[in-house]
């Protein structure tokens, strides 16, 4: 899962490079620094040579300096490597989850994709930092600074061997022991995001059933999940800290008592165990260094599993090798459809769906709910594939034709509308970026949207609110039809789209579609039979199957669901008294 991630590293691979090099230069300048003030202490201050003190004492400066520099280029290029592959993983992620197919979004939850883009990918942003930083310098210094060590006194060096073992037992037996918790809490943070988003975008149905004090303890709740397994797992890794602190001053110690009989006994000089002090510092400072890393990968290695796993993810529609590209008309064909969001199901959701639609031809789909109307109509633009059997448009296979295309000549206007931060015009110029503003008004006029808009006092450059939330829902579904129609399709799918519109002009709009679009196949999803009572052809569904096919007319005289809905719709159903 790593190596998915160091992908999308790309252009920064420099700076990552560079921040290795410079922390090592920095390492070899800062490991000279103690040898240079044992030489000063024993060979200057000891002997009296003011100019002896001055010479080396400048070269420390010069070293110090270039250390410094080292440190700040450093520091510089780790973070831009870092805030650069945190930046590409965003766009990576959100590239990726723009190529799913609907069986792709369905195994993920809103909330859990926001968390992966924000929490988790600025997690592994602060460890691949703090990773760069000592990846190199921590062993490097710890190795050298042992050298020097040794170099200065081999059997004092010794005591160092004792307490590294030990601590790194302690470590390990540490992450062992807070991996778990950091694992779970990522997941509270999916509820806790599910749960501000569901309550922000529902604000009017929490307020109108009076249920804020309900949403506030649901979150209360969420928070508190996440407080709890976070105390959980800091309690374990504030174990780190005491345990690095006991090492240090215990081999300190050693350091300082052995090192005492040394000078005292004139194996060892003053400056030389000044020196070796430092090297010894150096040493622990860095095992604490890499403690801290451990804990670092520990809590970001949760998020690197979880932002792998979107990467990773491929999208399971994709286009044939030699697509096509142009679609002729509007004829549709379903041969022998069988269907299942889930394969391992029993049941199928769409079953022995045979169906040929003609080019032009205006269909009303209508059933109950379960029946089937929207994974049939979703089957036709290739959001899902079928389990069984073949969907044809135009002639051809939907799989044999390039995805974009496909579903370039074919508008839906989905059960759920959906409107984007934005003015009406660049909200409807998603069906057609290059329209001009006669095309614009026009599509708007058929959809029965211009008389509102005109109301408007910025008209067409009204900014709409997020989801159009300061539009009413009737408002809302006659711009997503102007947007569909924008697109000029040869197919047109209106998923109960028109629901939130009175009667009055969903028949304008129906009409509009008669005159203006004859040659667009045009496919209309109601509850409502005035919807598609003037159909060329009425589909019933039931349980998954077509119940009847015919004209309004025909479907009365012959279909007993159909004239089930007419009579309690139109004739407003009969109550039996007991």
């Amino acid at each position: 899962m790593y190596k998915t991630l160091i992908k999308s590293l790309r252009q920064y691979k420099k700076p990552s490079y560079l921040t290795m090099l410079f922390m090592a230069l920095e390492v070899a300048v800062e490991i000279f620094i103690p040898f240079l003030m044992a030489k000063i202490i024993d060979n200057g201050l000891i002997a009296g040579d003011l100019s002896y003190v001055l010479k080396i004492g400048s070269l420390m400066f010069v070293l110090a300096c270039f250390s410094m520099l080292f440190g700040v280029l450093g520091g510089k290029f780790s973070a831009d490597a870092a805030v650069g592959l945190s930046t590409n993983l965003r766009q990576d992620i959100y590239k990726n989850i723009q190529t799913f197919a609907f069986d792709n979004i369905d195994k993920y939850s809103s909330s859990s994709l926001i968390t992966r883009l924000t929490t988790d990918i600025t997690n592994i942003q602060m460890a691949f930092q703090m990773v760069l930083k000592t990846i190199i310098r921590a062993p490097f210094m710890i190795a050298f600074a042992f050298a020097m060590a040794a170099y200065t006194n081999l059997k004092l060096s010794l005591t160092i061997l004792v307490i590294v073992p030990i601590v790194g037992f302690i470590l390990i037996g540490l992450i062992y022991l807070v991996h778990p918790y950091f694992i779970a809490v990522f997941k509270k943070y999916d509820r806790l995001n599910q749960t501000v988003q569901e309550d922000i975008n529902g604000v009017r149905v929490v307020k109108s059933f009076v249920r804020e004090e309900k949403e506030i303890e649901k979150f209360k709740v969420a928070s508190s999940d996440i407080k709890n397994l976070f105390t959980k797992a800091e309690k374990i890794t504030a174990l780190n800290a005491p345990i690095m602190q006991i090492a240090i001053y215990s081999s300190l110690l050693l350091v300082y008592w052995f090192g005492a009989k040394y000078v005292v006994g004139g194996t060892m000089s003053t400056g030389e165990l000044t020196s070796f002090i430092t090297y010894i510092m150096q040493i622990l400072t860095s095992i604490m260094m890499i403690s801290m890393i451990f804990i670092m990968v520990v809590i970001s290695e949760a998020s690197v599993g979880r932002v792998a796993e979107v990467l990773q993810e491929k999208a399971t529609l994709t286009n044939p090798k030699n697509p096509i590209t142009t679609i002729e008309n509007g004829e549709i064909e379903f041969r022998n459809v069988q269907f299942k969001y889930n394969e391992l199901s029993e049941e199928a959701d769409l079953s022995q769906i045979d169906l040929t639609i003609k080019s032009g031809e205006t269909i009303g789909i209508i059933g109950g709910t379960g029946s089937g109307k929207t994974s049939l109509i979703q089957l036709i633009p290739r959001l899902y594939d079928t389990t069984e059997g073949e969907v044809y448009v135009s002639g051809h296979n939907v799989k044999e034709y390039d995805l974009v295309a496909l579903r370039d000549q074919i508008a839906m206007v989905l059960q759920k509308n959906t409107l984007f931060s934005g003015t009406i015009n660049t909200n409807l110029r998603w069906g057609n970026k290059a329209a001009t503003e006669e095309e614009i008004q026009r599509v708007a006029k058929l959809a029965q949207a211009d008389d509102f808009v005109q109301s408007f006092p910025d008209k067409y450059e009204t900014v709409l609110d997020q989801g159009g939330s300061n539009v009413s829902g009737g408002q809302k579904q006659r711009l997503t039809i102007a947007r569909a129609l924008l697109k000029q399709p040869k197919i047109l799918i209106l998923d109960d789209s028109t629901s939130a519109v009175d009667t009055k002009t969903d028949a304008y709009i129906r009409k509009a579609f008669i005159e203006e679009i004859p040659n667009t196949t045009k496919i209309i999803v109601s509850q409502r039979i005035s919807s598609i009572q003037d159909s060329d052809r009425i589909i019933v569904l039931d349980e998954g199957k077509i119940n009847g096919i015919g004209t309004h007319e025909e479907l009365l005289e012959n279909n007993i669901i159909y004239k089930e809905v007419y009579d309690s719709q139109v004739k407003g159903g009969t109550i039996v008294e007991k």
